[in-house]
């Protein structure tokens, strides 16, 4: 009876364990892969809009400018190329410029996408020039690329301060000192 009240508790115990990690645990890993997804598509985004800008002004009306992009990024930043491609897709089959834009908002998550939609959809609604438009964004979004890599470098320098600290400045000192010691050792035999 005392072993089947004990495999009854390890049951029990080894059961919630279990239930947590089941239920946290897709969650945990979606998010992750989530943010990874719009991490790439925030680095894919610079590039994206300099050839926006590029196609629009050469001529290219806005859905063939996005359509031209999203072929252009396909080696490169292949989920930024899925999105545009179900933008291309959801017009093709009648869904309003807008709308479509819109649904790429909502499905990205990403802050600069949302504010790009608005920007394409502000300048499609007044009858602003797109191109223009696109060129502000673009150079904004470089100029943020830039102030984040700046960031990364000014901690990347942070984070070397321990290990050179502790690795390469205990063997600098034995490589100077080493040949003073040696010299010393010749000097009293």
């Amino acid at each position: 009876c005392f072993l089947l009240d004990q495999s009854l508790n390890n049951f029990f115990i080894f059961g919630v364990i279990g239930a947590a990690v089941g239920f946290y645990l897709p969650r945990y890993i979606l998010r992750k892969k989530t943010l990874r997804r719009q991490q790439r598509i925030t680095w894919g985004l610079a590039d994206a809009m300099d050839l926006l800008v590029v196609a629009v002004e050469a001529g290219l009306g806005l859905n063939a400018a996005i359509n031209r992009v999203g072929e252009e990024v396909k080696n490169i930043h292949p989920d930024l190329h899925t999105e545009l491609e179900l933008v291309n897709l959801e017009i093709r089959v009648g869904q309003s410029r807008e709308e479509a834009l819109r649904n790429l908002a909502e499905r990205t998550g990403v802050d600069d996408i949302r504010s790009f939609v608005a920007l394409l959809i502000q300048a499609d609604r007044y009858g602003s020039s797109i191109g223009k438009a696109v060129r502000v964004f673009a150079e904004s979004l470089r100029t943020k690329r830039r102030q984040r890599a700046e960031q990364t470098a000014q901690k990347a320098a942070l984070k070397l301060v321990f290990p050179l600290t502790v690795f390469l400045f205990p063997v600098i000192v034995l490589v100077i000192l080493g040949a003073a010691l040696l010299n010393l050792m010749d000097l009293f035999k």
